[in-house]
């Protein structure tokens, strides 16, 4: 009897962004005020808890796996996004996403095949819809961002609209940048801890 084939699952998405650093409270207002001016709706508004991990494959495979747990509940959303390309400053890549209903046992059965968390960040998140793109006004730790997902070919010409110069999109990940900030952090608490004098040897006897 011959054997079955299994068929190679293939359930991805394509995602394409323009991610921008803004100066504070005051150009998300900006921002705001545009996108009404424009007719885009507010989709959510809601509270991340991101945790991304290292584990088994990641040293040969050039692909990220993320948990966000949404408004503190046990609902989340598990993503495994593909390396990254660019045209112009648009980035491209493949991924995957999965709804998920418990988040502990998620957490659990990741720990389980051998996963760990490498590090965690929270994240705000303002999501607005304007003609067919995600326009997303983000508060994290370490700054206030706006992100644009969408058709690659209609991205640039958007973020002009909203005064946005493409030219000066991020190509760096809230993961990698949220990385990059812990790095920082625990750097300068470092610096900052004065050294210990250990006593000479026989002092205060």
């Amino acid at each position: 009897m011959a054997r079955r084939r299994i068929r190679r699952l293939r359930d991805r998405s394509v995602e394409s962004e323009l991610k921008f650093r803004v100066s504070g409270p005051r150009a998300h207002a900006k921002l705001r005020a545009a996108l009404r001016k424009k007719g885009a709706k507010v989709a959510g508004r809601y509270h991340e808890e991101n945790y991304r991990f290292n584990g088994p494959g990641k040293s040969t495979r050039n692909t990220t796996l993320r948990l966000r747990v949404l408004n503190g509940g046990p609902r989340g959303v598990l993503t495994a996004k593909g390396p990254a390309t660019f045209v112009g400053q648009v980035k491209t890549r493949e991924e995957t996403e999965i709804a998920v209903s418990d988040v502990h046992a998620t957490l659990d059965l990741l720990f389980q095949l051998g996963f760990k968390v490498a590090w965690t960040y929270p994240k705000r998140r303002a999501e607005w819809l304007l003609d067919g793109v995600s326009v997303t006004l983000d508060v994290l730790e370490f700054g206030w961002f706006v992100e644009l997902e969408g058709p690659p070919a209609t991205l640039p010409e958007m973020a002009r609209g909203l005064g946005l110069d493409p030219a000066h999109a991020l190509r760096d990940s809230y993961s990698v940048l949220a990385r990059n900030y812990i790095k920082r952090k625990k750097a300068k608490i470092v610096s900052l801890t004065p050294p210990v004098t250990r006593p000479a040897a026989g002092a205060g006897t």
